[in-house]
């Protein structure tokens, strides 16, 4: 049976928008459609909850967040989804709810690799196509392809230590794509197509490129071939002028102010009103932790492409950093740990992850509402919670697949112990 072509799969599914995720083509004898497992409607086991409750909460004490939304659905076992803390330290501010909208940070990237794969799959662009070819000002990357910002491997450095400062003391400035990724250009570079590098000037680029190509805005196509069809109806790109993630409930995102010896951890600095080209195609856009674990399941699945599309997204990863573990590696503008595939990162208030099994549906989400130490705490706690889930046992009528992980809660426990910010009273 031969298989719909990615446009008209993306526009036969524009209107779904349940967890199912069921794309559906119309042609005659044609059809494309993607079922993730089962899900068992219910609650994981009170001993499961228990030690992720306490997870959480570790990681809140070690991070100087006050607050976190997480999403776990083991399908053989049941789901945990719930907010945990409060909007500031010390219960003020009123609790989480798992309604409200957040910057999702790194997750970004898996979306705009996302849109290449679709314009290359409809013709408008090829992977291999130069950067050059539609971003001029970009010195010396005449060898260095689109394909090569999606994977990481274009050895150009990062924004993010030059432009942080700027972000956190005026988050209302509008950034110019190009402007922002400057200073990653500007780096010495490491040697292109062979190497992973984290280079959040490669995703801006990227962005920049696809609008150019397409003739629609990094929104646009966030909406077209990524939010619209997989039915994520809140999440999106939202527009650069200054602004909270989202009109309706909002988990309140801030960081913490060094002081001698530490942080103030009583009393965060609020950036929740954010300009979105601080992140832009990098990791600028905003959802909600629904939404985020509806994503990563589709993601892993690459429930965008057809079956056997080439190249193969996360067919050839390389070592996410030198000396990683073999079971931790990156490409496709996202990380493998183990067999789960996702993104982890910050944005200035918030830290985010998101990783799913495809084979199994397993998937884990995880915010925190503070971005004082980077990535560390969310990529860690997501880990945690996944070796938890993990070992979920199955459900009346159900059957646990054979299905583990190369690391243990206990291991990134630690790692979140070991990670832990520094609280001081600031001096009077």
């Amino acid at each position: 049976m031969q298989l719909l072509s990615s446009r008209r799969v993306r526009a036969a599914a524009a209107g779904v928008v349940a967890l199912s995720l069921l794309l559906t083509g119309c042609a005659p004898g044609d059809s494309f459609t993607y079922e993730p497992p089962a899900q068992v409607d219910g609650s994981l086991p009170d001993d499961t909850v228990s030690a992720m409750q306490d997870a959480v909460t570790h990681a809140l004490t070690a991070s100087g967040a006050s607050g976190a939304i997480v999403g776990v659905w083991v399908p053989w076992s049941g789901t945990w989804v719930t907010g945990v803390g409060s909007q500031k330290p010390g219960g003020e501010g009123g609790e989480l709810s798992t309604d409200m909208s957040f910057r999702i940070a790194d997750v970004t990237r898996l979306m705009t690799c996302d849109v290449l794969y679709a314009l290359a799959d409809d013709g408008t662009v090829k992977l291999d196509a130069p950067v050059e070819e539609y971003v001029s000002g970009t010195a010396a990357m005449d060898d260095i392809t689109l394909l090569d910002l999606c994977n990481g491997t274009s050895g150009i450095g990062s924004s993010e230590a030059t432009a942080k400062n700027a972000w956190l003391n005026t988050p209302a400035r509008e950034w110019a794509p190009l402007e922002l990724a400057s200073y990653g250009l500007g780096q010495a570079r490491t040697a292109p197509h062979t190497t992973y590098r984290d280079s959040d000037a490669g995703y801006l680029l990227l962005g920049l490129a696809l609008e150019r190509a397409s003739n629609l805005t990094a929104a646009e196509l966030i909406a077209k071939y990524v939010a619209t069809p997989l039915g994520l109806t809140s999440t999106s790109l939202p527009a650069p002028a200054a602004a909270a993630p989202s009109t309706g409930a909002v988990m309140n995102g801030h960081y913490l102010s060094a002081v001698e010896g530490g942080y103030n951890c009583a009393a965060p600095v609020d950036i929740t009103t954010l300009s979105s080209s601080t992140g832009y195609t990098d990791s600028g856009v905003v959802s909600t932790i629904d939404d985020l674990g509806r994503y990563a399941q589709a993601e892993a699945a690459q429930a965008l492409r057809d079956k056997d599309a080439k190249p193969a997204r996360y067919g050839a990863p390389l070592p996410a950093y030198d000396g990683a573990p073999s079971w931790f590696q990156a490409t496709g503008g996202g990380y493998l740990a183990g067999s789960m595939v996702g993104q982890q990162g910050w944005t200035p208030g918030y830290a985010t992850a998101a990783y799913s099994d495809p084979a199994t549906g397993f998937t884990v989400a995880v915010a925190l509402n503070d971005s004082t130490a980077g990535a560390t705490f969310a990529q860690f706690l997501a880990w945690e919670l996944a070796a938890i889930a993990s070992k979920a046992p199955a459900a009346s009528g159900q059957t646990a697949p054979e299905f583990g992980l190369p690391f243990t809660a206990e291991q990134y426990d630690q790692a979140i112990t070991d990670a832990a910010i520094p609280c001081v009273a600031p001096a009077e």
